[in-house]
Order: C-alpha cells, then sequence, then structure tokens
C-alpha cells in the first residue's frame, strides 16, 4: 500500500472528508488530494508526523523506506531530484508487480539502486557544483 492510499484509508477509517483532513492538519485540500491520488509526496518530515497526529496513526505507517528515500533526495538535492526519486520507485514498483522476485532479492535490488543513485549525484555535484 503507497502512501497516498494510506492516508485515504485512514482519512476513510475516522469518517472524513478530504476536506476535513485539510482543514485539521493544516495542509491544503489540492495537496491532500494529490496525496490521495500518489502524485506528490510530502518534501518535508515534518508533514508526515503531522498527518500521523491528525489521523491518530503511528509515523511509521506512512513513513516507509520510499518515503524516506524521496525525502532524503529532496533533502540533499532539491525537488527535481524528488521527482525524479519518487519516478524510480513507481518504476521498480511497476517493474516487480506481479513478479517472481524473492523479497529479500527485492531489498538487495533496490538497496543497490540507492546507493548507485546516491554515489551518482554526489559524483556528479562535485563536477556540477551546488545547484
Amino acid at each position: 500500500m503507497n502512501f497516498g492510499e494510506k492516508i485515504k484509508n485512514a482519512r476513510i477509517a475516522k469518517n472524513w472528508s478530504q476536506s476535513d483532513l485539510a482543514k485539521r492538519s493544516g495542509i491544503s485540500l489540492r495537496t491532500i488530494q494529490n496525496y490521495e491520488a500518489s502524485q506528490r509526496l510530502p518534501k518535508k518530515k515534518e508533514t508526515y508526523t503531522k498527518l500521523a497526529d491528525v489521523l491518530d496513526i503511528d509515523e511509521n505507517i506512512l513513513l516507509d523506506e520510499n518515503a524516506s528515500f524521496v525525502l532524503k533526495a529532496y533533502e540533499e538535492y532539491g525537488s527535481s531530484a524528488m521527482d525524479q526519486a519518487w519516478k524510480l520507485v513507481s518504476d521498480v514498483k511497476a517493474l516487480w508487480a506481479g513478479g517472481q522476485l524473492a523479497p529479500e532479492d527485492m531489498d538487495a535490488i533496490m538497496q543497490a539502486m540507492q546507493k548507485a543513485y546516491w554515489d551518482a549525484k554526489k559524483k556528479n555535484r562535485k563536477y556540477a557544483g551546488k545547484q
């Protein structure tokens, strides 16, 4: 289950509309809609905390490994890197959907991809300078 589905399910469990969640969390309705449609992830860890508090759920439910990876990309390199990380995660999920890989193999692949990504970003940043 992805972040958007988790938010939607927690909101529905409280019998709230998207508008209710927006008002209670202080996050815009459009942003809530984007989260639930899986078009965006929060750019700050504080947003995960705020949503978890408002929805009365454990933050770790929302902040899975993929979200952590995407947040790290944003913190280190900005919104463009976050978008690239989100696309990478989405593409990898699509690749594995219905696949025959063992969970341990999927974990190993993801860890290797994350390491390769950060190594490449650091190398490119060295030559391109700070953005």
